[in-house]
C-alpha cells in the first residue's frame, strides 16, 4: 500500500539520523587518524618553502608544478612534474619526527604517467630525520621504497623495499603498476602484526605477512643436515631410452674443405702466406647424437628431505617499525619527463587513508578520462582533417598533370598530322 503522509514523516526523521551519524562517524575517525603528512599543492608556489631540492649533482632534473596535458581538476590535481629528459630527480620534504612502533603506518600519494613512459621510477621513499636533504641521491639510506617502476617491457612493477639492519629486502611477490598515463592512487599499509597490505586506487593487489615474503630473517626451518637421500632414490623423471642406438652414418665432421675454390690470380705467398683451401659448414652434419628420452620405470618423485628448527633462526617483532621517520622523498631517474607526483599523505588511519584517496583522486579520475577522451578524439579529427586535404591536392595535382599531358599529346598529334 502507498504510505500516507504520516509514513513520510515518519521515515524522515530516520533519514536524518542515518546522515547524522555517517557523519558524526566520519568526524570521529577523522579525530582519531593522526596525519604525520599530508602535501596536495593548493597553496601555489609555497610548496617550494616545504620541499628542498638535492645539490648533490649539478645538472639534475627540474620538478614543476602542473596538472598536465589532461585532468579532472585544473587546481586539485596540479603536483611535482618532472620536467627534463634524461635525468635524475632528487626532493624531499620534512616533517615532524615519530615513530610507528605498535601503529599502523600508511603511506599513499598518487602517479601520473601521462606521458606513458617508457623507461623511470614512480616511487618514493622514506628516510630518517638525520638524512641530508641537500646532498639526498641514490645513495642515501632510506627506511621504506615504495611505489612503480617503469623500463621497457620487463619492468612494471610496484616496489616495496623495507631496510632492516641496515639492509634493504624487497617483496618476493610481483605486484605489476599501471600503465595507461592516467593518475592512479599508491597505498602501502604496514601493521604492528607484520602484516602489510598494497593497494591501487583503493583495492588490494597484495598482502601478507613481512617476515614470509621479505627476506628479514633467516628461514624458521633448514633440511637436517645429518640425513642424505638414500643411495637408490631414483629422482630421475626421464631417462636415456637404451633400445636407441646411434645411426652408423651419423659422424660427419662440423666443416669440411671446400676444394671447389680457386686460388684468387692476385694472391701473393710472400704477402698473404701459403694459400689453402677453406673450411666451410658441412651439409651432412647433425650436431651431436643424444638417444632418445622415455620415462622413467623406477622414478620415485622428488626426495622430501626430513628439516628441523633453525638453529640460526629468532622470531624479531618489531621488523615492521622505525624510528624518527621524518622525510619523504623523491630519487628518481627518467628517460621522458612527464611524471606528476601528487596527495601524499602519511597516517595511522587506514580509513582515514581510504577516504583521503576517494576525496582526491577518486572525485578527479573520471573527469580527467573525460578530458584524455575528449582531447584523442579532436586531436583525431584533426589528423583526419588534414589528411583529406592532403589526398586532396595530390588528387588536385595529378588531374592537372593529366590535363597538361592530355594537351601535349593533342599538340604532338596536330604537329605529325601537319608534317604528314
Amino acid at each position: 500500500a502507498a504510505a500516507g503522509p504520516g509514513g513520510r514523516g515518519g521515515r524522515a526523521p530516520a533519514v536524518v539520523a542515518l546522515r547524522l551519524a555517517l557523519l558524526l562517524g566520519a568526524a570521529l575517525r577523522s579525530a582519531r587518524a593522526t596525519v604525520y603528512f599530508q602535501e596536495q599543492f593548493l597553496d601555489g608556489a609555497s610548496w617550494q618553502k616545504r620541499w628542498m631540492n638535492s645539490e648533490y649533482k649539478p645538472d639534475l632534473g627540474k620538478f614543476k608544478l602542473a596538472a598536465g596535458k589532461f585532468y579532472g581538476d585544473a587546481v586539485r590535481d596540479k603536483g611535482l612534474q618532472t620536467s627534463e629528459n634524461s635525468k635524475f630527480y632528487a626532493i624531499s620534504s620534512r616533517f615532524k619526527p615519530f615513530s610507528n612502533k605498535g601503529k599502523t603506518l600508511v603511506i599513499q600519494y598518487t602517479v601520473k604517467h601521462e606521458q606513458k613512459i617508457d623507461c623511470g621510477g614512480g616511487y618514493v621513499k622514506i628516510f630518517s630525520s638525520n638524512l641530508d636533504q641537500k646532498n639526498l641521491s641514490g645513495d642515501s639510506h632510506y627506511y621504506i621504497m615504495f611505489g612503480p617502476d617503469i623500463c621497457g617491457s620487463e619492468t612494471k612493477k610496484v616496489h616495496v623495499i623495507l631496510n632492516y639492519k641496515n639492509k634493504p629486502h624487497p617483496i618476493k611477490k610481483p605486484i605489476r603498476c599501471k600503465v595507461d598515463g592516467y593518475t592512479h592512487l599508491y597505498t602501502l599499509i604496514i601493521r604492528p602484526d607484520q602484516t602489510y597490505e598494497v593497494k591501487i586506487d583503493n583495492e588490494m593487489v597484495a598482502s601478507g605477512n613481512l617476515e614470509d615474503d621479505l627476506d628479514f630473517l633467516p628461514p624458521r626451518k633448514i633440511n637436517d643436515p645429518t640425513v642424505r637421500k638414500p643411495t637408490d632414490w631414483d629422482d630421475r623423471i626421464q631417462i636415456d631410452d637404451p633400445n636407441d642406438i646411434k645411426p652408423e652414418d651419423w659422424d660427419e665432421p662440423e666443416y669440411i674443405v671446400d676444394t671447389s675454390a680457386e686460388q684468387p690470380e692476385d694472391w701473393d705467398d710472400a704477402v698473404n702466406g701459403e694459400w689453402h683451401y677453406p673450411m666451410v659448414k658441412n651439409p651432412l652434419y647433425r650436431g651431436e647424437w643424444k638417444p632418445r628420452q622415455i620415462d622413467n620405470p623406477n622414478y620415485r618423485g622428488v626426495w622430501p628431505h626430513p628439516q628441523i628448527d633453525n638453529p640460526n633462526y629468532s622470531p624479531d617483532f618489531s621488523i615492521y617499525s622505525y624510528e624518527n621517520i621524518s622525510i619523504i622523498g623523491l630519487d628518481i631517474w627518467q628517460v621522458r619527463a612527464g611524471t606528476i607526483f601528487d596527495n601524499f599523505l602519511i597516517t595511522d588511519d587506514e580509513v582515514y587513508a581510504e577516504d583521503f584517496g576517494d576525496e582526491t583522486w577518486g572525485e578527479t579520475k573520471g573527469p580527467e578520462k573525460e578530458m584524455n577522451i575528449k582531447q584523442t578524439e579532436e586531436e583525431q579529427e584533426r589528423e583526419r582533417v588534414t589528411e583529406e586535404k592532403y589526398f586532396e591536392q595530390r588528387f588536385k595535382k595529378k588531374l592537372e598533370r593529366k590535363k597538361e599531358s592530355g594537351n601535349d599529346r593533342a599538340v604532338r598529334n596536330t604537329v605529325k598530322k601537319e608534317e604528314l
